[in-house]
């Protein structure tokens, strides 16, 4: 693999550990050597990388000896157990779980927006949420322009965001469906396939769910506006790829619809597509495998003077998870 980085990936056969080695290659990481990691239960099983095929061991205490970098994709639970032994190992921890997102020493990093935050890392750099990611890339370039008073997302989610079993559970239903058979429910709390499910995550007692806590306290830690406004709604969709997020925003300065156009523009990691006479705006069959967040349906609100409303769709396995992963790593070695 040539000169550069032993670079450890955990979780390797998940939806978002295998979309990290895919996004290694394509951006040409400087990879010398590649561990990956899973479960006892795909541990064995092969992942191809470069040209080469990888056996899958299994994670262990001793597993990080001589690592540079460790991605992280296997959950908040084996984050928890084995990031700081990767740390104590040497590496650096790229974690895309939400385990220490909230850990005040701990930086939750998206590129574009707050690539200082890494300066402060101490072994361990979060990802955020997938469902984050996509909603705080436009709100960034909206903030700096016009200063956020409050925001309302509401998020529509691919089932992939709940891991391959998600993935399984869409499929099956709908070629049950197809065959005229009963669909059953094994994964998702209700029937996924033709249907939507207001309810990710646990429920609070507040009534909201770990989904949209998660939403409320990582775009304000991102943003460092911590008493920014922000009311969520997160709801599964059956699509398998791809997150989409209706925002309202209310800015302390008004923006028109022209202005926010040029602001979505000019950001990287963004795309403008907003042509409604040509029916042209993000869709998730539009933007699945793309790395940039598009934006759309951009427009006044009707019942606020600084109020704007938008449509923004990112691929949450790319963007959302792993190429985010891997341009916090490439903040590291710059």
């Amino acid at each position: 693999m040539g000169a550069g980085y032993v670079v450890a990936v955990v979780g390797a056969t998940g939806a978002a550990g295998s979309t990290t080695l895919t996004i290694l290659e394509e951006r040409k990481f400087p990879v010398r050597e590649l561990r990956c990691y899973a479960s006892e239960r795909s541990a064995g099983k092969t992942v191809a990388f470069c040209g080469d095929s990888l056996r899958v061991e299994q994670v262990g205490a001793e597993a990080f000896k001589g690592v540079e970098i460790a991605f992280f994709s296997a959950g908040s639970a084996q984050s928890r157990e084995y990031a700081p032994l990767a740390v104590k190992a040497g590496a650096v921890v790229v974690d895309k779980s939400s385990a220490f997102r909230m850990d005040p020493a701990v930086p939750l990093v998206v590129p574009e927006i707050n690539p200082h935050a890494v300066k402060g890392h101490a072994g361990i750099v979060a990802s955020p949420n997938c469902t984050t990611v996509v909603t705080v890339m436009p709100l960034k370039p909206l903030h700096d322009a016009a200063r956020l008073r409050r925001v309302i997302a509401t998020s529509y989610q691919a089932v992939s965001g709940a891991g391959v079993r998600g993935v399984e559970e869409l499929r099956r239903q709908t070629l049950a469906w197809a065959r005229g058979e009963a669909l059953k429910v094994e994964f998702f709390p209700h029937q996924i396939a033709f249907n939507l499910i207001p309810h990710i995550d646990k429920f609070a007692e507040n009534g909201y769910t770990g989904e949209e806590i998660k939403l409320v306290n990582e775009v304000r830690k991102i943003l460092e506006l911590p008493d920014l406004a922000i009311s969520p709604t997160t709801v599964r969709v059956p699509v398998f790829t791809a997150h989409s997020i209706a925002v309202n925003v209310e800015t302390e300065e008004p923006v028109t619809p022209r202005r926010a156009r040029e602001l979505f523009a000019d950001f990287p990691g963004l795309r403008v597509w907003d042509e409604p006479a040509q029916n042209r705006y993000p869709m998730p069959v539009v933007v699945e495998g793309q790395d940039d967040c598009f934006v759309g349906r951009i427009r006044q609100d009707l019942s606020l003077a600084n109020g704007l409303n938008f449509w923004v769709v990112g691929d949450q396995l790319r963007k959302g998870a792993a190429t985010n992963a891997v341009q916090i790593a490439e903040l590291l070695i710059r």
